[in-house]
């Protein structure tokens, strides 16, 4: 069962929001959570926010099903340009420079490993017979 959590406009660019992102792309949810908990960069806390949230998200949907047992992993994580915040700066001789202040949305997707090798196994068992 997957579940999804997105963050959309967030103030960065998403050119450096995507090296974040790609550190914790196919990752399990625990040690995606360590890579955003000691990573520098700007985006890293934002991410570890969005992927808590998603996280809650999934135990939401799935009650029954203890987390630890989940085998949670990261299935997608999509970074997308948001809108962009045009901004003049002055320049010599009377000119002006245009700024691009630009942003990102975010779009993350869970996914259970546990259920997937389930779904395996008994397919492979219906083949067997």
């Amino acid at each position: 069962m997957e579940a999804v959590a997105k963050l959309n406009n967030v103030p960065t660019s998403p050119r450096k929001m995507r090296l974040v992102a790609d550190l914790i792309r196919g990752e399990k949810v625990n040690k995606a959570l360590n890579i955003l908990k000691f990573e520098p960069k700007q985006g890293a806390a934002r991410l570890e926010k969005l992927l808590l949230s998603a996280i809650a998200n999934w135990q939401q949907k799935n009650e029954e099903i203890d987390l630890e047992d989940a085998d949670l992993y990261v299935k997608s994580i999509k970074v997308d340009s948001g809108r962009i915040l045009k901004r003049l700066r002055p320049a010599p001789q009377g000119r002006a420079h245009r700024i691009r202040k630009r942003s990102n949305h975010v779009t993350m997707v869970l996914d259970s490993a546990a259920v997937l090798d389930q779904t395996v196994e008994t397919k492979d068992k219906k083949e067997d017979k």
